[in-house]
């Protein structure tokens, strides 16, 4: 039964730890919003653990594990959690591939270290998890887990903001007045969600912008707050510069003035900072 648990889990850390997409397990909890919410946000399972046994595994039994990497079985309690609808055991298990010390020698858990853990199920295996990424361990923190829980409660709601898959065509309109103007950017969604874009100019006001998630836009709607999904979905999709085909309907007069409009909406949003280091 084991061995079974650790082939099904081998090939699924291997899947995970794949050139293209896979990250190194962080060496501190200092990890930023974007980085929890690559990690938290679609993860069925997002616990805080308490170690109970971590067993470093032999080569034969770990393949596929990159240089100055050390696979080990974790056996741990449940503290609390954070997501998983139907619950989960009260004890589980799982494989993570973690860095070797300084002096090449396997890393030490400690018993009852505790840990943030976002994962899959195991079908048919109540007190089996597999991890969604290779990093996907985190070192417990008041911090981080306050921001994954915020994370989770936000990307659970009905009315979470969608996954931005594009920018669609964006359209300026100039006021009656000097200096009076409306931009709207239509964005493209994974479910076909709307979602808009509006900078508002008013003579003797500073610039304006919001976000609308719906076909109406609010005049009360405004931009959304760091480190909050919507934002997220935002600053670590939009390209910092428009693509062509936004600007296909625009005469140059009026081009101008969107990339204008889309610079002061990136500026506000600020930079998607992530602290997670691929290898």
């Amino acid at each position: 039964m084991r061995a079974f648990f650790l082939a099904a889990a081998a090939a699924a850390l291997a899947a995970a730890a794949g050139p293209a997409d896979t990250q190194s397990p962080p060496s501190s909890p200092g990890l930023s919003y974007a980085d929890l919410a690559d990690l938290g946000a679609g993860a069925p399972v997002v616990a805080h653990l308490r170690v109970r046994d971590a067993d470093a595994l032999p080569p034969r039994e770990a393949a596929n594990v990159a240089a100055g990497y050390r696979r080990f079985e974790i056996e741990a309690e449940v503290v609390a959690l954070l997501r998983g609808t139907g619950g989960i055991d009260g004890r589980v298990r799982y494989l993570v591939d973690l860095p070797n010390d300084s002096r090449g020698r396997p890393a030490r858990i400690g018993r009852r270290a505790e840990m943030l853990v976002l994962a899959n199920r195991v079908p048919n295996r109540p007190g089996d998890l597999r991890l969604v990424a290779a990093d996907a361990q985190i070192p417990y923190s008041p911090e981080a887990a306050e921001m994954l829980r915020g994370i989770v409660r936000e990307s659970s709601s009905p009315d979470a903001p969608p996954r931005i898959v594009g920018i669609g065509r964006a359209f300026h309109v100039p006021g009656s007045l000097a200096g009076e103007s409306e931009t709207q950017f239509f964005l493209l969604t994974a479910d076909n969600r709307p979602i808009s874009l509006t900078v508002l100019r008013r003579p003797g006001e500073q610039p304006r912008w919001s976000v609308a998630l719906s076909e109406i836009v609010d005049d009360g709607a405004a931009a959304p707050a760091p480190d909050t999904l919507l934002w997220y979905r935002l600053a670590c999709t939009l390209p910092a510069r428009l693509p062509p085909d936004a600007l296909s309907e625009a005469s140059p007069e009026e081009a101008q003035a969107i990339q204008a409009d889309y610079r002061l909406v990136m500026e506000g949003l600020g930079r998607c900072v992530r602290t997670r280091v691929r290898r």
